[in-house]
């Protein structure tokens, strides 16, 4: 086995770099050092020379880098302006490397980037606007948590954070003070006792902690402090709040009864303790305790829906347990026979509770005035269970009665009407379960998710927009939405939502199309690249791209590419919204398996035929290629033979010359490579394997000759 080894000379990377600001020369290699398969390397121009402009004019050829990289205008610069058109940054144009915790936007690295670009000549890709990965879930999340009730500020009340008392605690925390006053627990008074004869020459010469270090206090939320304190004559207590980086000050008046002083503050800062200075005070101070406290409504009972069953006309749906009334007008319609009856209308395995109180929403009409029917809920056959009468009179308007169904110990739910004992008939409509919590705040409803959510994303796109200034013409307005499984109900896929991916992609990631709804997440992420960009300087037509991965995959028969295709005629369905083009990323592999590399390389044809037929443009917007061995196993590049190197290169050179034998020429907006060098062992993206067009010295290898022969045509 041999690997390429060969590279730039220094003084050859230092004329590249002193020349990245003015006439960019060619990137190429110096000779290889003994090894003549490589020589031929060095008679290739740099990648960009090989496109037919005239063919396709409109054609960019992109690298993706790190903002950074590129902004340290060294070789990485040089090999970028040299060999493309087109750059796209690889992180730092994404949502969670320029939102904050708080909600607050820095664009620096963005704007720096973009500046770079211009003096490169280089456009840029926008990557990306609206995707669920690598968003600021903190600040997302905060915008739609549970809003506390709106009650009289009056009828708030404390809640107590941080409670220390000096009748009960010991004193162990931090002090200084010069010799002759004391600080310590007072046991017969119950107190913290400060005595200090004369007065200091500075109030912090007598100063201590009164809590622990490390309050349960959060940044921007507001708190009291409290002290119940009194001394040996009236005076001043300095106290400041929070840890060393970030303190608020304040202080109290005291005099010589026992009372309890407030101090309201808004913290600055997580954690830290209350720091107290009395050293101008001579005489005695006593605290009896120190709190933290904040405010909120009270607790209040509120429903929270659990289970809604509602019933569709035919045969009664559940099990029979002597009785089988139909479903009339969407309704289950009983008529009595005077036999024993009784049926289920919510089974158990449909319906799971858990401990706790719960309310029973019927909605039940009579054709007469009746004594009532028993309604009978039970943990499983006959555990835990709980009859109640439900009246049944003939009622005008609403129908609905309400039960209290108290105690629920948890588990499956079988809930049981059993009407025998009334000789009206029943028809029951649905029935509605809520678990009754005690709460001081309440969900938003999905409406108000939606409308805060839409304003959260336009925010996020207007700061953008602002920050490329109109230079960036391109963009991945929606990233990979597609899931890639489950049915839409017309043989698609379904879009991505934190319902149908593991849990731990739910909780990492934010899924915008859970709220904002399946249909309009592209419109309006559409709609404000649309608008934003007009208004900050925007004048070349706009073009938006929906990016996704996987769109060649053989397992599925290309299913994802079909699906996206799809998603996009829905979403443009409205009249309103267009989308300008399909990305699609493709991270691939090369497999020594013929029979594998046959089919992948089938359905990398039956890709750009989906995609072609589309009429939109069309770019690679992510291309990369590991090796795959006759084993099934990643090959590293350490461990890569000459066979295998050229083998990729072949396959390079059948993906790119494929695109452009298919895609028609008005649709064909690009490629991009997106690992210049192959990747280091430690790299989160496809780490150790021979993913580049150079090695990591920046030396060409034979998937740069594949490349360049794709452009070409060859």
């Amino acid at each position: 086995m041999k690997t390429i080894k060969y590279s730039l000379s220094l003084g050859l990377l230092l004329l590249l770099a002193s020349c990245a600001d003015d006439q960019i020369v060619d990137f190429k290699t110096e000779k290889p050092e003994s090894i003549a398969q490589y020589e031929y390397l060095n008679a290739y121009d740099a990648l960009k020379t090989y496109i037919d402009r005239n063919a396709s004019p409109d054609f960019k050829l992109g690298i993706a880098l790190s903002a950074s990289d590129f902004l340290k205008g060294e070789v990485v610069r040089t090999m970028a302006i040299s060999n493309f058109d087109e750059m796209t940054a690889g992180n730092a144009m994404k949502y969670a490397s320029c939102v904050a915790n708080d909600g607050s936007m820095d664009f620096g690295t963005v704007e720096k980037f973009v500046s770079a670009a211009k003096a490169g000549g280089l456009t840029i890709y926008g990557h990306t606007l609206a995707w669920h990965a690598q968003q600021n879930n903190k600040y997302l999340n905060s915008l739609i948590k549970d809003k506390e009730m709106d009650v009289d500020p009056d009828e708030k009340v404390d809640i107590e954070d941080y409670v220390v008392d000096y009748s009960k605690d010991a004193y162990t925390f931090w002090n200084q003070a010069p010799e002759g006053t004391t600080i310590g627990v007072n046991s017969s008074e119950g107190c913290l006792e400060i005595v200090n004869p004369t007065p200091a020459e500075q109030n912090y010469f007598v100063q201590y902690h009164t809590t622990i270090d490390g309050l349960p206090i959060l940044t921007g939320k507001e708190y009291k402090l409290k002290m119940m304190l009194k001394g040996s004559a009236n005076g001043h207590l300095a106290v400041s709040v929070g840890p060393w980086s970030g303190r608020v000050d304040g202080g109290f008046d005291f005099d010589t009864e026992w009372k309890e002083y407030e101090f309201a503050f808004k913290a600055v800062a997580d954690g830290g303790h209350v720091m107290t200075q009395s050293g101008l005070f001579a005489g005695t101070i006593q605290i009896k305790s120190v709190k933290i406290t904040h405010s909120e409504a009270p607790a209040v009972e509120v429903e929270q829906e659990t289970k809604v069953q509602t019933y569709q006309d035919g045969p009664f749906p559940f099990y029979a347990m002597g009785c089988e009334p139909p479903v009339i007008d969407g309704c289950i319609h009983f008529v009595p026979d005077g036999e024993w009856r009784q049926f289920f209308v919510v089974p158990g395995g449909e319906n799971s509770l858990e401990e706790g109180n719960y309310v029973f929403y019927l909605d039940l009409k009579s054709d007469k005035d009746g004594s009532g029917v028993q309604l009978t809920v039970q943990n499983g056959w006959g555990g835990d269970a709980q009859s109640i009468t439900v009246p049944v009179a003939i009622q005008e308007g609403s129908h609905v009665v309400k039960l209290d169904i108290p105690n629920v110990v948890g588990g499956d739910y079988d809930v049981i009407l059993k009407p025998q004992t009334c000789d009206a008939t029943l028809d029951l409509r649905s029935v509605k379960i809520c678990k009754v919590v005690k709460m001081n705040s309440i969900p938003l409803t999905p409406e108000e998710k939606k409308d805060t959510l839409t304003w959260a994303m336009n925010n996020w796109v207007e700061g953008m927009m602002k920050a490329t200034g109109g230079y960036v013409t391109v963009w991945d307005v929606v990233n990979e939405a597609i899931s890639g499984g489950g049915d839409d109900g017309e043989g698609f896929y379904v879009l991505q939502s934190a319902s149908n991916v593991s849990e731990n992609d739910a909780q990492n990631n934010f899924y915008w199309q859970d709220y904002l709804g399946n249909e309009d997440y592209a419109r309006i992420a559409v709609a404000a690249a649309r608008k934003y960009y007009a208004e900050n300087g925007g004048t070349a037509p706009l073009k938006l791209f929906i990016n996704d991965y996987n769109l060649e995959s053989d397992w599925d028969d290309n299913k994802k590419a079909k699906s996206l295709v799809h998603w996009i005629k829905k979403w443009e369905a409205d009249g309103v919204t267009q989308i300008d083009g399909i990305g699609t990323q493709m991270h691939v592999s090369c497999y020594a398996n013929a029979a594998t590399q046959k089919s992948k390389e089938e359905h990398v044809v039956q890709m750009f035929e989906i995609l072609a037929a589309s009429g939109k443009l069309v770019k690679i917007s992510e291309l990369d290629m590991g090796y795959i061995d006759e084993n099934g196993t990643s090959v590293k590049t350490e461990n890569m033979t000459e066979a295998q190197h050229k083998a990729m290169a072949e396959y390079y050179k059948f993906i790119v010359k494929k695109y452009f034998e298919i895609i028609p020429a008005a649709q064909q907006y690009g490629i991009t490579q997106w690992c210049a060098t192959d990747a280091p062992s430690d790299s989160g993206w496809r780490g150790g394997e021979p993913v580049g067009l150079w090695d990591s010295n920046y030396s060409r290898k034979h998937t740069y000759a594949g490349f360049a022969d794709g452009l070409a045509g060859k």
